[in-house]
């Protein structure tokens, strides 16, 4: 029994610190985000894919437009790992990693992607996921889009 309880109790821990990390970024903002990515693309004329992480870099939501390739996808998603993992925006460590030697490497890690249109979500100084889009053009495009919908997200209460 003392063995079934102390199971039940890392189980129930566990379980509590996953809702607690996963309060800070819900599926309403993540669609929220998406749509506002959306909106600031559509702006530029494009249509993306848009994926968010949460905190954890467990994805969120995933959602293409029809007249994106379906690879978008699977980009916007690493991506949004990569603006995660790194803190910063994939355009920036991209640029970082292609003009600096010692970061060169980074590009053969198998989950990062170093192609702009990947930047953190703050909330405060804390990183509470990532936004990743694909499709839009370009990596300045992407970026841009992104980057819009991570400010609108930031200025929220």
């Amino acid at each position: 029994m003392p063995s079934n309880y102390a199971s039940f109790l890392l189980l129930a821990g566990l379980l509590a610190g996953s809702a607690h990390a996963d309060s800070a970024l819900s599926l309403r903002a993540a669609e929220t985000l998406a749509e506002s990515a959306r909106s600031a693309c559509k702006g530029l004329g494009r249509e993306i894919a848009v994926a968010v992480v949460d905190a954890s870099g467990q994805t969120l939501m995933l959602s293409r437009s029809p007249a994106v390739g379906p690879h978008n996808l699977e980009a916007a998603r690493r991506k949004a790992f990569t603006a995660l993992s790194t803190r910063q925006s994939t355009l920036a460590l991209g640029r970082q990693a292609r003009s600096q030697p010692d970061t060169a490497a980074l590009q053969y890690l198998p989950e990062l992607l170093l192609l702009g249109g990947g930047v953190p979500l703050k909330r405060g100084d804390a990183v509470v996921g990532a936004l990743g889009v694909a499709g839009g053009g370009g990596p300045e495009n992407d970026d841009a889009c992104a980057g819009t919908a991570a400010a609108i997200f930031a200025a929220q209460p």
